[in-house]
């Protein structure tokens, strides 16, 4: 294919605007002239953003650059798109995809950065994405998953991704549109792998700010996270993913960063949880959106249906969902039956 003039971001927060800073600021490296339009669905933020061009609500700091052009209309945002972001929460992804119907074209190659499952109907964002466009078209479909805060992408802080695909001509087109000298992008072909991965993690994520705002240290919450881990891959390979997948950057490097990292919303709830704040209260307080406090519910309702053992996933869902204590939560799970690592 020819070189990406111009890419529509459908989802102006956070990481949905620091792509398309990526994606934009890829123009001047390559010296390709690309136009990037970026699509919310607030007409008033988007008014905001072409107004003080930046985003200061979601990731202040970033001046937009000329190529860069807000929009809330979503046929103008579509329009001549050879590349569509999809970086929207995974509990409205549906509903965006379908008001994008009549827009989208056979030609387009659409990107997936969205970290969650649809709870109601356990889909994966790409299952999604063919239910509601298998009549018209078998899409391009690219998931994009790996260890990314929004604040470090936009900063061009030194980071690496992971681009998923069925077919690898379009993993590896979106591999060399998007990457940059300081956003690097890898290939493969693992899409279930890399979906669940970024789905999964947040949940372990919340379970880990738990443990520090119970006031642990780094003995406990690496044990979360490791054997958090062991059981994000039992569920990943019972639904036909590679365990390599696991072990790499959409795996134990998207959680580990989840996990401990600051600028982590998921984390943030759990910490806040474990500080024994109410759920609605800490919702309530937050801009952006947690994606794993719906996640749990999903991934636990997939376990079940699958029979796989996650017993941290399930603590985490009887904590949101069933008013579990988190203290209660913890012991059921360090007084499980010992056994072997492997």
């Amino acid at each position: 294919m020819e070189q990406c003039q111009r890419i529509a971001v459908i989802g102006a927060g956070s990481w949905g605007t620091a792509l398309a800073l990526v994606a934009a600021a890829r123009s001047a490296s390559n010296h390709v002239p690309r136009l990037v339009t970026l699509w919310g669905h607030r007409p008033e933020h988007i008014a905001s953003l072409a107004a003080e061009r930046e985003n200061r609500l979601y990731l202040p700091g970033f001046p937009f650059p000329d190529n860069l052009r807000p929009t809330a209309d979503l046929a103008a945002a579509l329009d001549g798109a050879q590349m569509v972001l999809l970086v929207v929460p995974s509990h409205v992804t549906r509903a965006t995809l379908l008001a994008m119907r009549p827009y989208v074209t056979p030609t387009m190659v659409f990107v997936s950065a969205t970290k969650g499952i649809e709870t109601d109907t356990l889909m994966r964002m790409s299952e999604v994405a063919f239910d509601v466009w298998h009549d018209r078209f078998e899409p391009r479909y690219v998931a994009l998953s790996g260890p990314n805060f929004a604040y470090e992408v936009a900063k061009g802080d030194p980071t690496a991704t992971v681009v998923a695909a069925f077919a690898p001509r379009w993993g590896e087109y979106v591999q060399g549109e998007l990457s940059t000298p300081n956003f690097r992008l890898y290939y493969n072909q693992d899409i279930t792998g890399v979906e669940i991965a970024g789905a999964s993690k947040n949940v372990i994520a919340i379970a880990a700010g738990v443990m520090v705002g119970l006031g642990f240290g780094h003995n406990t919450v690496v044990t979360l996270i490791t054997r958090g881990l062991a059981e994000i891959t039992r569920l990943a390979v019972a639904l036909g993913a590679r365990v390599e997948t696991l072990s790499g950057l959409a795996g134990v490097g998207d959680l580990f960063l989840t996990a401990t990292g600051t600028l982590s919303r998921n984390r943030y709830v759990g910490v806040e949880l474990g500080k024994g704040r109410q759920l609605d209260d800490i919702l309530a307080g937050m801009t952006n959106v947690a994606e794993g406090v719906k996640t749990t519910k999903a991934i636990h309702a997939l376990a079940q249906k699958h029979q796989v053992d996650m017993p941290m996933t399930r603590g985490m869902y009887q904590v949101l969902y069933e008013g579990r204590r988190v203290r209660d939560a913890m012991a059921e799970v360090m007084g499980r039956p010992l056994r072997r690592e492997y």
